[in-house]
């Protein structure tokens, strides 16, 4: 590769982030924002997003400010009002009592912002007594994998259901490979139903090649016949797209990749891109086509975001786009009820919306994306429609998948709820008691 095309990485964080040429164009009170809401939700962007993607013209309303840079209303008024003023008597005065009544604060605000949602505690398996902090297991074919290098990703978004990842939070254990990975392994071979092994994060691609490539390689040995697919969860893509193509180790990467597949396992991207946005730019057109050319498959994904991508047309087009780019649309989720769900959340009924009305708009080829889904406690809860049954407005829904496969592909019904912007806010319908799987899931949270 032409060495002169190589784009140098530079973060920037609360630390150094009013280095970035562009903040000249931030009121004082978005520059305020950035500074209160940070201490909470963490923040860091990077040049590729702030000189690539964010309309700096426009920062009222652009949704790639919004998907980097906190903004006011992600606290509501009254944590931010809290934060601030602590924030600026520390500064001012620099006493350290006020600065631990600061942490304080912010510890006790994000403590109330549900932080490990959808049960994510009760995904971390134990074998022989010791609990694998760097793996979940929630679903029988899957393990989800967390390596310790790669529990950061080149920008944070700020809807992140996996914000604590990066936050200093006492007490709460971070998802994390430390060490003695043949334990890991010694945990898959006890599990003979797991086929799929899922990268994660964070952002795996953060990782140098030859990090990465010690976690792949021992998935490529004769003892793991059992594997068939490895996944890689990755923001990279959208974020920075010089991974696979001109940065130091890109070509390593990409050979990595091709040796996957020359290992007969199944190589799936999970993309993350949250708006069509992401896709425009000739770098992440040159890395989506480096990818494909390993013979690995790109599937794409999303959560339907208030003031990112609540628009029906929006997500047509990202799916025509990603069609196009050769990718596989796949997921378009509920935003998690985590950090600021408030800001980001949209009712059931509107996101339901938003998918049959973009399904509705594109051709079959880009049919295969799934959702809305939710990833409740018990699986993941696709919202099929609303119907009325015997003047009973209702939700039909099903799993996509579940802690018990059994349930999967099961319909069941929950009362109508304009308002509902999660599961754990429906009740059953047709004055049922509970769901069909609610007397069987404590056996799954409480082994």
């Amino acid at each position: 590769m032409d060495s002169k095309n190589k784009k140098a990485y530079q973060a920037y964080t609360l630390r150094n982030f009013n280095d970035l040429d562009e903040i000249r164009h931030l009121s004082e009170e978005d520059l305020e924002a950035v500074e209160v809401v940070g201490q909470v939700l963490p923040f860091k962007t990077n040049n590729y997003a702030a000189h690539e993607l964010i309309d700096w013209d426009n920062v009222s309303s652009d949704a790639m400010f919004t998907l980097h840079f906190p903004r006011r209303d992600m606290l509501t008024p009254e944590q931010y009002e809290t934060v601030k003023s602590l924030l600026f008597e520390f500064k001012k005065s620099e006493d350290p009592s006020v600065r631990q009544k600061l942490d304080d604060a912010v510890e006790q605000i994000r403590m109330s912002l549900n932080p490990h949602s959808s049960g994510q505690s009760h995904n971390m398996p134990v074998l022989d007594g010791v609990k694998l902090t760097g793996l979940q297991h929630k679903y029988r074919e899957t393990v989800l994998f967390f390596p310790g290098p790669g529990q950061t990703c080149h920008a944070y978004c700020s809807f992140c259901f996996r914000w604590p990842q990066f936050s200093k939070m006492a007490g709460e254990d971070k998802f994390s490979i430390r060490e003695n990975y043949e334990m890991y392994m010694d945990y898959i071979k006890s599990k003979p139903d797991v086929t799929d092994v899922l990268f994660t994060g964070g952002d795996p691609m953060t990782m140098n090649t030859n990090v990465f490539s010690k976690y792949v390689d021992r998935l490529l040995e004769e003892d793991m016949k059992q594997i068939k697919t490895i996944r890689i969860g990755t923001k990279s893509l959208a974020h920075w797209p010089y991974r696979f193509t001109t940065d130091n180790d890109a070509d390593g990467m990409i050979q990595l990749f091709e040796k996957i597949v020359a290992a007969e396992k199944h190589l799936a991207v999970m993309a993350h891109f949250n708006h069509p946005k992401e896709m425009e730019t000739p770098a992440v057109k040159e890395a989506i086509h480096r990818i494909l050319c390993t013979n690995a498959q790109i599937r794409t994904q999303s959560p339907v975001l208030n003031h990112i991508n609540n628009d029906p047309a929006l997500w047509a087009r990202m799916w025509r786009r990603q069609a196009d780019l050769g990718c596989i649309p796949y997921y378009m989720f509920v935003a998690r009820d985590t950090g600021a769900k408030h800001y980001f959340e949209v009712p059931l009924e509107r996101a339901q919306q938003v998918f049959r009305e973009a399904y509705q708009s594109v051709s079959g080829i880009c049919r295969t994306v799934r959702g809305p889904s939710m990833s409740d406690h018990a699986g993941k809860i696709q919202i099929l429609g609303t119907s009325e049954v015997y003047g009973e407005k209702i939700f039909v829904l099903r799993f996509l998948q579940g802690r018990n496969p059994n349930w999967v592909a099961k319909p069941f019904f929950a009362k109508y709820d304009p308002e509902a912007t999660w599961f754990d806010q429906l009740k059953p319908a047709f004055g049922e008691k509970e769901f069909f799987f609610e007397s069987e899931i404590e056996d799954y949270l409480n082994p």
